[in-house]
């Protein structure tokens, strides 16, 4: 069997809602999206969320045998050895699942499966990605979640105390259905400075008991974050926007971090892979961020080490129809051959035709004051001013 060629298809989907967080509390529903297929003499192809400049690296996987997904990674890594993955991340990300859907396709078994893992299965936790929300839809959200046996949730927040407080207990109030003593999450977006995370957690912790605060301060900041675990009785978490496995031993090593958010941004399953294997020698856990479809599911349900999968409800799958669900407080993983995902090519079509008028502002940039002052939310932001 051999690669033969590839398809990327570019589109932007309108969410059910907007998703916001304290960079961009105003909020977005149009998400810019792509899908890669990755084809074969043989006529099985093998698909993933995401695109990007495939172009660039083709010819070093046309003519080879894509069941050798690890070793083409590494071909892919380390032709970009001097530019390093900051800015080719995306498209060795996208081809190496689209490869890995294809391996277990051809095993005949989902991917799961194929990476070893016991059950299809992985805790879940809440994520409204709501900065934007109103206080009544946002209750809404978790709750929903929450019926469907989701007993932890994580909350944006970052730009104003008292609303923080009143959202925090909100949503602990709508998980309170699926546990007594639900897990708390918040997640600042790297809108803090490290002082600013210790002052604004005392005052937090006072009210309730954090499980982890996620991005702190800056993604890279070992000295900040190894300062903010020192002082807060919360967990750190971070590292979902670092690029190499590289990134993320810095934090490790300076124990600047507690919880590591693993993710694609890490080339991939088979660099997201590395990462939390490395979180395990050193005793720590990983969490696995969000994505369309819940695919990353599958290598989440094989880490010994994983606590627990982000998963969000704006509507994203517009064109993509998929086998898992939540179910009792996990993601349940269908038995359909890899990553188990198939695309309604008439709805992509459509999509791809019908284009919003406007640009997204997706992703966000990040909002005046990071790092130095808060600037509050201003009237019309969001829903709850």
């Amino acid at each position: 069997m051999k690669i033969t060629g590839f398809r990327v298809e570019n589109y932007t989907m309108q969410m059910d809602r907007p998703i916001a967080d304290s960079n961009y509390p105003a909020g977005e529903n149009l998400m810019p999206s792509s899908l890669l297929w990755i084809e074969t003499d043989e006529g099985i192809s093998g698909v993933a969320p995401g695109g990007g400049d495939v172009e660039r690296f083709f010819h070093l996987l046309e003519g080879q045998d894509p069941r050798e997904v690890v070793g083409l990674w590494r071909q892919m890594v380390d032709y970009v050895h001097k530019g390093g993955l900051v800015a080719v991340g995306g498209p060795i990300s996208s081809i190496d699942i689209a490869l890995w859907d294809l391996k277990a396709k051809l095993a005949e078994e989902p991917l799961w499966q194929t990476f070893g893992a016991l059950e299809g299965r992985t805790k879940a936790y809440a994520s409204g990605i709501g900065y934007c929300l109103s206080d009544e839809d946002l209750f809404a959200f978790y709750r929903r979640m929450a019926e469907r046996g989701v007993d932890g949730g994580k909350l944006k927040i970052g730009l104003d105390m008292a609303a923080d407080l009143r959202r925090i207990g909100i949503m602990r109030d709508a998980l309170s259905v699926a546990s007594a003593r639900p897990q708390l999450m918040i997640d600042v977006n790297e809108y803090w400075s490290p002082k600013q995370a210790v002052r604004f957690m005392h005052e937090i912790e006072k009210h309730y008991d954090i499980t982890w605060i996620e991005e702190p301060a800056r993604r890279w900041d070992y000295e900040g974050l190894s300062q903010v675990s020192r002082q807060i009785k919360a967990a750190v978490a971070t590292a979902e926007n670092l690029k190499s496995i590289g990134e993320v031993y810095p934090l490790i090593h300076n124990q600047a971090v507690d919880i590591i958010n693993v993710s694609t941004a890490t080339s991939g399953f088979t660099g997201c892979r590395q990462v939390a294997h490395l979180a395990y020698a050193y005793e720590l856990p990983v969490s696995m961020m969000n994505c369309q479809a819940n695919y990353m599911a599958h290598l989440a349900a094989a880490l010994p080490n994983h606590l627990a999968m982000e998963v969000v409800d704006p509507g994203r799958e517009h064109c993509l129809d998929f086998d898992n669900h939540i179910e009792d407080g996990f993601i349940v993983l269908g038995d359909k051959p890899g990553l188990g995902i198939e695309v309604d090519e008439e709805k992509l079509r459509a999509l791809q035709e019908n284009p919003p008028a406007r640009k997204s502002a997706f992703p966000f940039a990040r909002r005046e004051g990071a790092g130095a002052y808060v600037k509050g939310v201003d009237q019309g932001e969001v829903a709850w001013k």
